[in-house]
């Protein structure tokens, strides 16, 4: 036989097995979706919020991923973009720091290796989120992906807890640009215009509340889940097998867990930590014929150098940029600092991080979720808790590695110096931990937790500082005064509670306005706006004039105001009201009136005619415009202490402000006997602009109108308008 001919037997050969092996893929991948098809049903309430049944966990994963993927598949698709690190082939070289990023922490073979070492019924529901989406897709062929058109089991490893970008987000893409891009070797000057935008944003966090039963009608436990986060970050759903899965509350698009809620017995609400979870290491770093070499103690480790490509879009084309990439027993090289590598070290353990994320979900009570938070990988977050057994409880962090306090961790430290490497991490006891306080009630509103049962918080001195910063913030100053003069809670007065009115900002603020006046000013020009501003009581409302005025003059300080040094929000604001300059208060004020004047005319304008709701279109970059309909917002900004958070944001074709971050899913839950529960999700359940349910929940929010959750077979069952199987819909 001629060789040519040989080849072509060989290649016939080839082809056939390969299409043998895929037509077994194909053939494997249908089976399972029918069977969890099978054994999932789909039942869609009154508000379209999504009840999830399965025979099995695996089923309701399926079937959870399968309805969020109905809800807005735009959301899935662009979390797993942005995780698996491939966001600029959509959005162009500009993202491509944000995918090194990525890969310089997990690359898909280590995704994959994650994956399959893996315990078994993990693997699974893995596969099921896979086969959800997958699903979905087949299902729908008019449903056309930016990239990703198959979805693979070993994508949740890159996206294992459900917080806002998680730790991976606090590495400056701006400072691994400069490094990567500039030969590795310009010093990295401060990014002033960075530090400004970040002290300009609106504040990111969110408010958990827990009420003893002491402090309750019923007698029962409550729980407030307040995330503050970009708006339709997450949808709410409801997930349910005969595996022992029974919870309902906030999923981040594309996770398989729920990431704030309760079930039957136990409630768990997140708020961003102060803990110090991420460290750098300045490395030594010398080059020999040998390779590339990092000091440490007295001996030279060899630098671990590999290739990251990257593709990304340039117009209708993809292409491919190749990065060297570095990591020393730290971590990867991250940035330069004072003409050294920096390495960064964080934590990252996906295996055991979704582990701890899906069974949070099925927990019975206090002794099972704290034996769940051994696993130490909720790195990210504190957690309010609350439970049927009557427990309330607060953890501080979770992920907290042991350091010698002698050193600074607030800044690079050292990295050829052994004594300054992690040391392990500290237990659950170790942390800082409180459990039914005599008071009553704990707090968190991102603010330190030495205030966060009163007196009976935990000591500051009694924990190594990485562990907290002590700074307070309006937020926490303002809940700490409603919870200690109130009682006989019931669901309804605690979300009258976390939607106080009150603003302590303008408190510390104001009354240096009017001093200024009093003293220096007096123009006859400022002194109506000044009298309604005398005569405030703090209090934001849809019709309060004042509330404009003093949004408006504070922010003014925080564009323009120099930001005294290692002052928090808090301080600087306080600052601003009590040691500024009298003659910049009044400069800024006439500035506010001659903005106003000049956006809408006339600066005698009411709050919710300038803060508004606004949700025009499904797009993840939200647009607004001022001609089309929207909904007055008596909310305000977390700056001022506001614990219902509504930050607004003004582009160049608006004057209005236009909700973006604060308030987005709200629930109050009440444990006893049953479970009791409230709850509100901003705009609505679906991202399609067609769906009633796309803002059906836009007026309600405005009016705190919160709606009673169907928690029960039996109840959701009552409210249901859709029973469907996946894919029967």
């Amino acid at each position: 036989m001629a060789i040519k001919q040989i080849y072509f037997v060989l290649a016939l050969i080839l082809f056939n097995c390969s299409n043998k092996e895929h037509s077994n893929q194909v053939h494997d991948d249908h089976a399972r979706w029918h069977k969890h098809q099978a054994n999932t049903e789909i039942i869609r309430d009154d508000f379209g919020v999504p009840h999830i049944y399965g025979k099995t966990d695996a089923d309701a994963v399926f079937g959870l991923l399968y309805a969020q993927c109905e809800d807005d598949f735009n959301r899935v698709e662009q979390n797993y973009i942005w995780a698996t690190g491939r966001l600029a082939e959509v959005e162009g070289a500009e993202a491509l720091y944000s995918d090194l990023r990525a890969k310089l922490f997990m690359t898909q073979e280590q995704a994959k290796e994650n994956y399959n070492n893996s315990p078994e019924w993990l693997k699974e529901l893995c596969l099921a989120f896979a086969d959800g989406i997958n699903f979905y897709l087949h299902n729908n062929p008019d449903v056309k992906p930016k990239l990703i058109t198959h979805f693979e089991p070993w994508m949740p490893m890159y996206f294992s807890e459900g917080s806002i970008g998680g730790d991976i987000e606090r590495i400056s893409t701006k400072k691994l640009k400069m490094f990567y891009d500039s030969g590795m070797d310009i010093p990295l000057n401060k990014d002033l215009d960075l530090q400004k935008q970040q002290e300009m944003a609106e504040p990111k966090g969110s408010n958990g509340i827990a009420i003893s039963g002491k402090l309750t009608q019923s007698g029962n436990p409550l729980l407030l889940i307040n995330p503050h986060t970009s708006f339709y970050f997450r949808g709410e759903v409801h997930a349910v097998s005969e595996q022992g899965l029974n919870a309902y509350g906030a999923v981040t698009w594309g996770q398989f867990f729920i990431y704030q809620g309760f079930n039957e017995k136990t409630g768990w609400m997140h708020t961003s930590t102060y803990t110090d979870i991420l460290d750098e290491f300045k490395e030594i770093i010398k080059k020999t014929g040998q390779g590339l070499f990092y000091k440490y103690g007295d001996e030279w480790k060899p630098v671990n150098v590999s290739e990251v490509s990257l593709k990304y879009k340039e117009g209708n084309t993809l292409k491919e940029k190749s990065f060297p990439v570095y990591h020393t027993h730290h971590g990867p090289i991250t940035h330069m600092q004072d003409k050294q590598w920096v390495s960064t070290a964080m934590m990252w353990n996906p295996t055991k991080a979704l582990e701890q994320s899906y069974t949070r979900t099925k927990q019975s009570g206090y002794k099972g979720f704290r034996e769940m938070m051994n696993l130490r990988t909720n790195s990210s977050n504190n957690t309010v808790y609350a439970d049927a057994e009557g427990n309330i409880a607060y953890f501080h962090g979770n992920f907290i590695p042991v350091r010698d306090t002698v050193f600074d961790y607030t800044k690079p430290v050292d990295g050829s110096n052994p004594k300054n490497d992690w040391k392990g991490l500290h237990t659950v006891d170790e942390n800082i931990l409180i459990l039914n306080p005599e008071n009553g009630w704990i707090q968190n509103c991102n603010s330190t937790p030495f205030t966060a049962a009163a007196e009976f918080s935990p000591k500051k001195k009694d924990y190594p500082n990485y562990m907290s910063e002590d700074e307070e913030n309006f937020r926490g100053v303002h809940a700490i005064a409603l919870l200690t003069k109130s009682k006989g809670y019931t669901i309804d007065n605690l979300i009258e509670l976390a939607h106080d009115s009150y603003l302590p900002a303008f408190e510390a603020l104001i009354p240096g306005l009017i001093k200024a006046y009093d003293e220096l000013d007096q123009s006859e020009s400022l002194n109506a706006p000044i009298n309604i501003l005398r005569q405030w009581d703090y209090r934001t409302s849809k019709e309060s004039v004042a509330m404009t005025l003093a949004h408006f003059y504070a922010v003014q300080f925080i564009k323009k105001a120099e930001w005294p040094k290692g002052f928090s929000g808090m301080e600087f604001i306080t600052y601003c009201g009590e040691a500024s300059p009298l003659e910049q208060r009044i400069e800024f004020f006439k500035q506010t009136i001659s903005q106003l004047e000049q956006d809408f005319g006339f600066w005698e304008i009411p709050w919710g005619e300038v803060n508004r709701f606004q949700r025009l279109n499904g797009e993840i970059n939200l647009t607004f415009d001022d001609d089309k309909p929207s909904i007055p917002i008596g909310f305000a900004s977390a700056w001022w202490g506001a614990l219902a958070a509504y930050g607004g944001s003004i582009n160049k074709t608006t004057k209005k402000l236009y909700g973006t971050r604060g308030n987005s899913f709200v629930a109050v839950v009440e444990f006893g006997d049953k479970v009791k529960a409230k709850s509100m999700l901003v705009g609505g359940q679906s991202g399609h602009p067609n769906s009633k349910h796309f803002n059906d929940q836009a007026q309600p929010y405005a009016d705190m109108q919160f709606k009673t959750v169907p928690f029960y077979k039996e109840d959701v069952l009552k409210r249901a308008v859709s029973r469907y199987h996946p894919g029967d819909e």
